[in-house]
């Protein structure tokens, strides 16, 4: 349990801080005054200034912070809300873009570290009625070799390809069993063949297939650093549309939204740990990562997709702003809508674990 809730810390400090990194960066290179840049969140243990910058320590280890001059407030020329909107922009944007780009190095530290990887035949077991697949032509005992062209080396492989193709017609490379010989998996032979399927927006089954694997081993897999750069950009993408597409199936009636705060996400680092080990963190924050720069850049109040979108009202107007006394009661309102959300959030998790349930089922 300790080991689990360290995790966490670890983790979402991280991202935290890489996430304020980036507004610190960038609004140091405008000329923006910031006035405090954080680790931790008040009370203050320990601090000093540098450069009209007090740099500090904190009581609460859940990341960090930096507090920029004037971010609604217009009167200093060294303050956020002084500079054009471009700037303002960049600055406000940049903590979600460097929690977007920091996967590319964790997926590639992750892929370098060698891992057991399962490699085995993956067959259909159940076609569903209905379904993209039955349609296809698609049937039980079908060896599933390739997805176009993407080889498919065991269960996780498939489901991933499937998703990432999600309201597209994706070619399935199957061998089928002889009629009346053995079956593949048997070691008979077999007809190799393309079949096209279309791939709907269900997360619960986008083709309709049910799958098994069999002769199954492992491999060592590991990559150089520089292979690894590469697969870590290709992960990342694959990420993003991975969760485009679930938000999609939110609407298409084939899924629903798992929303998980604080505890929730705690519990999930506890079970990464427990059934993958601690090389498997590096994945999770990756994703954890991926889901810290999307959520910041949604239009809400008090966050940085909130005040990106008075920038872009302000812009719209053409430089005829808002009062300053309006836009911060609005992040205030939304500050009170958040710390709300959190709580509600947080009892649900608090039920699941007494319930003994997991966000991965």
């Amino acid at each position: 349990m300790w080991q689990a809730i360290l995790a966490f810390v670890g983790i979402l400090a991280f991202l935290v801080v890489v996430h304020e990194l980036g507004h610190f960066v960038t609004a140091k290179l405008a000329g923006v005054k910031v006035l405090e840049a954080g680790i931790g969140y008040p009370p203050r243990i320990w601090g000093f200034r540098f450069r009209d910058t007090i740099y500090s320590i904190n009581l609460l280890p859940l990341g960090g912070f930096v507090r920029l001059l004037g971010e609604e407030d217009p009167s200093h020329p060294q303050s956020l809300a002084a500079q054009s909107a471009l700037v303002r922009l960049v600055v406000l944007a940049s903590g979600s873009v460097m929690n977007l780009l920091l996967p590319i190095l964790l997926f590639a530290v992750a892929f370098s570290i060698p891992r057991e990887v399962p490699v085995g035949l993956v067959s259909i077991a159940e076609v569903v009625p209905g379904s993209p697949a039955e349609e296809a032509g698609l049937r039980p005992g079908d060896v599933v070799l390739a997805l176009d062209g993407e080889r498919i080396r065991n269960v996780q492989d498939l489901g991933r390809e499937i998703r990432l193709r999600m309201g597209e017609t994706v070619t399935f490379t199957i061998k089928r069993p002889e009629s009346g010989g053995a079956s593949v998996l048997g070691g008979g032979g077999g007809q190799i063949m393309d079949v096209p399927v279309h791939a709907r927006f269900r997360t619960d089954g986008p083709t309709g297939i049910r799958v098994q694997m069999a002769l199954a081993y492992t491999e060592q897999e590991s990559y150089p650093f520089w292979q690894a750069l590469g697969k870590g950009w290709t992960a990342t993408i694959d990420s993003l549309i991975l969760a485009r597409n679930e938000v999609i199936s939110w609407f298409t009636g084939g899924g629903r939204p798992e929303v998980a705060g604080p505890v929730g996400i705690a519990q999930a680092t506890g079970e990464v740990v427990e059934t993958s080990g601690w090389r498997t963190l590096l994945d999770f924050a990756a994703l954890l990562s991926i889901n810290l720069g999307i959520i910041n850049l949604l239009p809400l109040p008090m966050l940085d997709g909130g005040r990106i979108v008075f920038v872009l009202i302000e812009v719209a107007r053409r430089g005829k702003r808002l009062a300053p006394e309006k836009e911060a009661l609005v992040h205030f309102v939304g500050l009170m809508a958040i710390i709300t959300l959190a709580v509600v959030i947080t009892y649900f998790d608090v039920l699941r674990i007494l319930r003994e349930e997991s966000l991965f089922r």
